[in-house]
């Protein structure tokens, strides 16, 4: 049985001094038919491990459920890794950050009145419950019996958040009693108030950044004056947020910048060596102020060693050079990417409205004040508030108090303008007549905050409704997670837009070995595309995402179904499956 410790001068390996040259594969994030293509092309570059994150909100969805197949079946990622020769450090959480929803926090939190990471009771009492079964599932895959599990993290990044030493203590002993035997870290910025707030005296400090190693690693030596220098995340690429640019590093920096870490004899993982993506609604977002939400897109391709598809890039080349300086690289061929295809056109041919479809898709209920979504039970997706205002009213200005994130205003079923969290003040006006109208607000949930000080992030409308200064009560909502289609009822024809959401629905042949594709949807302006009955990714005319990576595992043999729910305008109902993605 194999042997790792943390020492004062080096990782130790079997007795042997070790260096960990790891990189990131989020398991979540790639569909496991893909998991051993990524894996040997990470082993191929010179890495000797995989590095992930653990999402507690993917694995449990409900409070009372623990997922672990399919795409979430973490025991089966660490064995096939430990198969190809690779070891491993999991990252569990419970918070990841990871531009993921909520940073992997699960909606049903926020149900209840809690404060979050921190040693709060009731909070607490839902770690456990999470921890009770992570790590029974990862105690046989470390490598103390028998497993390629070198290190395990205490929480993430913790000191850019908060200063509970009680709290990182708890989760630290959690693990402990829980059969977690290998040497444990810690991993945070090399800033003073970080590495203060984040770290625990007994646990190896580690740091994270994307250049100036010499300047970091004497940050971290002023905290940890011995032991072995790692950085847990060498950012060799950036993440995007819809409306903004396209986020790239010249691959040359980046190599010159990792070779800089590892000439002062650091460990290091690479974040990312394959980003991956956020399939469904599961991006998440930033908000370092109350009006700078930032939704991250679904594409983490992140600008990193294999692109969002699995491709070998021209960094990835630059880094596998750097490495054989100081470690050896596998001989062969360099691996081949996976097929891809051009499906052509698909014309969508039939449609059904969103508001003659509300029973199909959600439950109805009905409070006095709005209700958030996690009130209701719904995770993400939709929601849709719709009261009966009495008239006659002058005009006035329609308050959504507060929405998280983007609604759409309809009265008497017309639509009236488009409400957004980052607006100083709301665009929507309303003359309601003697007979009164039915108000409409359907909000989009884009993603809960993962990083920042508004990490409680409830989603749908938080404190009620009013027209001028008047609170309006008695509501009906329907949650719509979107989650599953096939209730739907299409029919055939596209009428043009006429300002009410709308899916739109067309088929397309895959052959009988289906392949990798994009989606592109050219005239259309935002909503969210959907593959077989469930969500594939969101679609926004402000970039700078302009396909969604579609994997042939997501495909049947010959016909598959693409729906597109539009919620801004569209021009001709059709998409383009390309065999080249456009990240912007």
């Amino acid at each position: 049985m194999h042997s790792f410790s943390i020492e004062k001068d080096a990782f130790y390996l079997d007795g042997a001094p070790f260096r960990v040259l790891a990189g990131t594969i989020h398991y979540f994030r790639v569909p496991r038919e893909y998991w051993r293509d990524r894996l040997l092309k990470l082993k191929h570059c010179g890495f000797n491990a995989v590095e992930t994150y653990v999402a507690w909100n993917a694995h449990m969805p409900a409070e009372d459920a623990f997922v672990t197949d399919g795409m979430l079946d973490l025991s089966a990622y660490l064995s096939l890794a430990q198969e190809l020769g690779l070891w491993a450090i999991v990252r569990p959480g419970p918070y990841i950050c990871a531009e993921w929803e909520a940073g992997a926090l699960p909606w049903w939190l926020l149900r209840e009145d809690m404060p979050l990471r921190c040693a709060d009771p009731k909070y607490l009492a839902k770690v456990d419950i999470y921890y009770d079964r992570l790590m029974a599932l990862l105690k046989p895959h470390q490598i103390t019996e028998g497993g390629n599990i070198l290190m395990m993290q205490v929480e993430n990044e913790y000191g850019s958040y908060g200063d509970d030493g009680e709290y990182l203590a708890y989760i630290r002993n959690g693990m402990r009693a829980r059969g977690i035997t290998v040497p444990l870290f810690t991993s945070d910025g090399s800033a003073d108030f970080m590495l203060t707030g984040g770290t625990l005296p007994d646990v190896h400090k580690t740091c994270n950044f994307g250049s100036r190693a010499g300047e970091q690693m004497a940050c971290l030596r002023r905290f940890q004056p011995d032991g072995p220098l790692m950085c847990s995340e060498y950012w060799n690429g950036w993440f995007d947020h819809w409306g903004e640019k396209h986020h790239t590093r010249a691959p040359a920096e980046s190599a010159e910048e990792f070779d800089k870490l590892l000439a002062l004899g650091a460990s290091a993982t690479a974040y990312t060596f394959h980003g991956g993506t956020n399939f469904g609604f599961m991006n998440g977002a930033n908000c370092p102020a109350a009006r700078d939400y930032q939704p991250t897109v679904n594409s983490y391709d992140d600008d990193a060693l294999l692109n969002e598809c699995g491709d070998i890039t021209p960094k990835y080349r630059l880094f596998r050079e750097v490495i054989a300086k100081y470690a050896p690289v596998p001989d062969g061929a360099e691996p081949a990417s996976l097929p891809k295809a051009s499906y052509g056109t698909v014309k969508l041919t039939q449609s059904a409205k969103l508001f003659d479809s509300l029973d199909a898709l959600g439950e109805k209920h009905h409070t006095a004040a709005p209700a958030t979504m996690e009130k209701l039970g719904q995770g993400c997706g939709f929601i849709l508030y719709r009261a009966r205002v009495k008239g006659p009213r002058e005009e006035n200005k329609l308050i959504l108090q507060d929405v998280r994130d983007r609604a759409h205003v309809f009265a008497n079923g017309e639509f009236k303008g488009i409400i957004y969290r980052n607006d100083e003040e709301s665009a929507v006006r309303l003359r309601v007549p003697a007979e009164g109208l039915t108000l409409d607000v359907l909000v989009e949930n884009m993603g809960r905050v993962n990083y920042g000080p508004y990490l409680r992030d409830p989603k749908g409308v938080t404190e009620g409704i009013r027209l001028g200064q008047q609170f309006l009560y008695g509501w009906d909502e329907w949650t719509l997670p979107m989650d599953d289609l096939s209730a739907l009822k299409f029919e055939d024809g596209t009428a043009p837009f006429d300002g009410t959401p709308v899916f739109l629905r067309g088929t397309f042949d895959a052959g009988e070995e289906p392949k990798d594709t994009f989606v592109k949807l050219p005239g259309f302006k935002k909503g969210v595309i959907f593959v077989n009955g469930k969500p594939l990714s969101r679609h926004w005319e402000i970039g700078p995402q302009r396909s969604a990576y579609l994997p042939a595992p997501f495909l049947k043999k010959g016909e598959n179904e693409l729906v597109v729910l539009e919620l801004d305008g569209f021009e001709t109902p059709e998409a383009v499956l390309s065999d080249e993605m456009d990240l912007g």
